[in-house]
């Protein structure tokens, strides 16, 4: 069964890791609890929206992209095949660094 708040928190830490930043660093910038981001990024708490926005504001990365990503994992655990659809524009946006290993910015064409 997918929980989602795990998958979410597997997104935040993936996003925070990718950018070599600590949970100190990120839980100071989005004005929560070191602690309570670990539990968030580690799936023991379910993020409010607000929450969840201030921690995307944090990594600067947009909650769409975040949610995306989570929707797409999901997905993928129900067995369905997602096409990649994030447009270049977007991707260059988000992160003009991104390297190949990072799934959230994979572009399309």
């Amino acid at each position: 069964m997918v929980v989602l708040r795990r998958e979410i928190g597997d997104v935040l830490r993936n996003a925070r890791q990718h950018q070599g930043r600590t949970l100190r660093e990120v839980s100071s910038a989005a004005r929560v609890s070191l602690g309570y981001l670990s539990e968030v990024e580690r799936g023991q708490k379910e993020a409010s929206s607000e929450l969840l926005h201030s921690i995307c504001e944090a990594l600067d990365v947009p909650m769409s992209v975040i949610l995306r990503e989570v929707s797409d994992r999901v997905a993928v655990a129900e067995g369905l095949v997602v096409p990649d659809t994030i447009p270049v524009e977007l991707a260059s946006i988000v992160s003009p660094h991104r390297d190949d290993d990072w799934p959230l910015l994979a572009p399309v064409g």
